[in-house]
């Protein structure tokens, strides 16, 4: 993968018109290795515009399988693939919107006994997942090996989004958690109790495809050090700044 074929060429040329992104950037898509964790709502926003931008690999995990009542906001799967592993419904689509990305496919949840190698092997990781213990379990990871971590959340009509590229005195999503209140779309607040609208999911996803491309491109700036906050019942996006905590378990200065 040391060029770019007449082909992906003309597939890629309106991103490749981007003075940020030119042909450069878009061999660094094509050779990106990016780890996608939850095919659920975000996951399946995320992937599929990771997809089509051309990244060159990617592995998808998800040890859950896809519900009937999934279908309202999680667009990649389809109601024949009711009780299909949503990693491996999730690649049945994607292949079908680029054949040249080549998928690996977990069919099983993250645990401390396989994140390791995962995290290792891959330029970015995408935290698309729907628990506070695999998102505590990503950053403790990412933290170690020093791998991008793009982070979201959605619940209700709220989203999140925050990017870590562990910079000095970069905080990391331990020190985030401590703002989130019970209710919040970072809790383990869940959409089945809770609600969400369909399209929430896909705008923080489609940030977060976002974020994991300006990181493989080196374009603009990655939402380090903050946390990208949108409301969409009333249409606003905030951003908040967000300091490394000391005391930090995971990155605190007081812990090395």
């Amino acid at each position: 993968m040391t060029d770019l074929t007449d082909q992906e060429l003309i597939r890629y040329h309106r991103q490749i018109n981007l003075k940020s992104i030119d042909i450069d950037g878009q061999l660094a898509i094509k050779k990106a290795r990016v780890l996608i964790v939850g095919l659920g709502g975000l996951g399946c926003a995320a992937a599929q515009y990771l997809t089509v931008a051309g990244v060159g690999q990617m592995t998808l995990v998800d040890g859950d399988n896809v519900d009937l009542s999934n279908l309202q906001r999680q667009v990649l799967h389809t109601e024949s693939r009711v009780g299909f592993n949503k990693a491996e419904s999730a690649k049945q689509t994607l292949e079908t919107l680029n054949p040249a990305t080549k998928f690996a496919v977990m069919k099983t949840f993250l645990d401390e006994s396989n994140i390791d190698t995962l995290v290792n092997a891959h330029d970015v990781v995408v935290d698309c997942s729907d628990n506070m213990t695999t998102r505590q379990l990503l950053n403790q990871i990412c933290f170690r090996y020093k791998k991008p971590l793009v982070s979201g959340a959605a619940i209700r009509f709220e989203g999140q989004v925050s990017t870590f590229c562990w910079l000095q005195d970069e905080p990391c999503y331990q020190c985030f958690s401590q703002f989130f209140s019970n209710q919040g779309a970072s809790s383990d607040d869940s959409c089945v109790m809770s609600g969400v609208i369909a399209p929430i999911v896909g705008v923080v996803g489609s940030v977060q495809a976002l974020e994991v491309l300006k990181l493989i491109t080196r374009a603009g700036n990655p939402l380090s050090q903050q946390m990208l906050m949108i409301d969409g019942l009333t249409g606003q996006f905030r951003s908040m700044k967000v300091k490394k905590d000391p005391a930090c378990p995971v990155c605190g200065v007081l812990h090395k």
